[in-house]
């Protein structure tokens, strides 16, 4: 059912109900007006003849019967439209419209009018007590209800009359306004009934209509198509990233998988093996076994790092993330000196264990590359304010990044000569620099040699970055280039 009609039906039906409604408050309004009329007639009426009815008790009580009759006449004369009777204690007088003598009259209450039926007729009666010297009685003042009640019968017939004709005209009106106000809904309805995301680009193209509810519709329609093409994209770029991924894992994956291929073959081929060569094969074996390794941890944590929520968010202190970087770098390699000079109080907002993860790779390369001729390293973290921003320095002692290679060593899978690494630990450094809204270089040691990896973050900030696939961006980045030869 439409809309409109839904409208017309409702109010076609609300309609007639309220006027009955009204109908029935004004029939009750104009009964009250009219009685309120009549008892102020019947007081009237009855402070007029009062003195006439006194003086027929006090003729009638003194056996005066001409006098009586003189006094009956003068009292129905003053009564002139309402029916009167005198009731005494030996006689009862009446005249004028009024119940018979047969209809019970209620007790009497002074000044207050009550409704005596006589059949299918009923009166509007007030009692008057009368006192004279010679005795006491009551007087009756009556007044037909027939034009009250002849009022409130053609109130009532139009009362119905007008619901009866407030059903359809109140119905078609309102089935009228509601077509109307529900055009630019149908027209709306017209526009979107061709779009389909899944086979055209074209999109809804809304223009202000005035009325709130249709306007807000369409906006929610637009940011809902909005959300279909960003949801679609997003998909494609994880249809993307997960080819370019199984690309580059299963190049990566293959190298050692097969050497240690090679190294079981030799140990089940050659079940006697001279000592030396067996101790070699199995050195062999548990290197690439932990660069294997070493390559899964690293890219499920560039995994993680494409999956923060803003939530996951808070104020971080640098200096306490770098304590325990150094603590955990020292473990590892305890004859090599690390040494942090942080500034107290140095927090940004961030991700706490993503900044974490960034101080640890930035360490583990320096131990790896910087080492000095001796085979030492000697590493210093700096932590620093400058411009509003916190500046994060890790300087190595070793040999340095060449110029031409600065840019490229955050690739993914990029590994330096001689490393044994994943090639994916700087990637994460980059990473969670773009995650922070930061950046991160490469420049020469403070003294010339060496290197110096550099980190600015923002100190404020929240905001998660709209392209966090790092793994798409860096694949988008490494598409048209080669894969790096093993080293191994």
């Amino acid at each position: 059912m439409r809309l409109s009609t839904r409208i017309g039906l409702a109010v076609g039906v609300t309609v007639p109900l309220l006027v009955l409604a009204s109908g029935w408050l004004l029939l009750r309004l104009v009964g009250n007006d009219l009685h309120r009329a009549e008892d102020d007639h019947l007081r009237a009426r009855a402070t007029a003849v009062a003195p006439a009815a006194r003086a027929l008790l006090r003729a009638s009580a003194g056996g005066r019967a001409k006098a009586a009759d003189t006094r009956e006449r003068q009292l129905f004369s003053a009564a002139l439209d309402v029916g009167v009777r005198v009731v005494g204690p030996d006689a009862t007088f009446s005249g004028g419209p009024q119940p018979d003598v047969s209809v019970p009259l209620p007790a009497r209450r002074a000044a207050v009018p009550v409704t005596v039926r006589d059949g299918g007729t009923s009166w509007r009666a007030l009692a008057e007590p009368l006192t004279t010297v010679r005795g006491s009685g009551t007087l009756w003042v009556f007044a037909p209800n027939a034009a009250d009640q002849a009022q409130l019968r053609l109130v009532r017939r139009r009362v119905l009359v007008t619901a009866l004709l407030a059903a359809p005209l109140s119905g078609l009106l309102a089935w009228g306004i509601a077509t109307g106000a529900t055009g630019p809904l149908r027209r709306l309805r017209s526009r979107t009934a061709g779009l389909d995301p899944r086979t055209s680009t074209a999109r809804l193209h809304h223009e202000p209509t005035g009325v709130t509810e249709v306007d807000d519709l369409a906006a929610t329609l637009q940011k809902a198509l909005a959300r279909y093409d960003e949801q679609a994209a997003r998909t494609a770029e994880a249809l993307d990233t997960a080819r370019s991924f199984s690309v580059a894992a299963a190049h990566e994956l293959r190298t050692p998988l097969m050497s240690m291929g090679t190294n079981v073959d030799i140990l089940a081929a050659h079940p006697h093996l001279p000592e030396p060569d067996r101790t070699e094969v199995l050195t062999d074996l548990r290197h690439e076994h932990a660069r294997l390794l070493g390559l899964l941890v690293m890219l499920r944590e560039l995994g993680r790092g494409d999956l923060v929520e803003v939530e996951a968010l808070g104020t971080v202190d640098l200096a306490d993330v770098a304590d325990a970087a150094a603590a955990e770098a020292r473990r590892r390699a305890p004859d090599d000196r690390i040494t942090v000079d942080a500034a107290p109080g140095l927090t940004v907002h961030g991700w706490e264990p993503g900044l974490r993860l960034l101080l640890d790779n930035l360490l583990a390369n320096a131990l790896a590359h910087g080492r000095d001729p001796d085979g030492r390293a000697d590493v210093t973290v700096g932590l620093r304010s400058a411009d509003g921003q916190a500046v994060i320095t890790v300087d190595d002692r070793g040999a340095g990044v060449p110029a031409a290679e600065r840019d490229r060593i955050f690739e993914r899978f990029r590994r330096g000569p001689g490393s044994s690494g994943s090639g994916l630990g700087l990637t994460l450094v980059a990473q969670q620099t773009a995650l922070h809204q930061g950046r991160v270089t490469v420049t020469d040691g403070p003294d010339g040699g060496g290197a110096r990896f550099e980190v600015r973050l923002p100190r404020a900030g929240g905001e998660l970055p709209e392209h966090r696939d790092w793994l798409i961006a860096t694949a988008r980045t490494n598409r048209s280039q080669s894969f790096p030869k093993d080293s191994s």
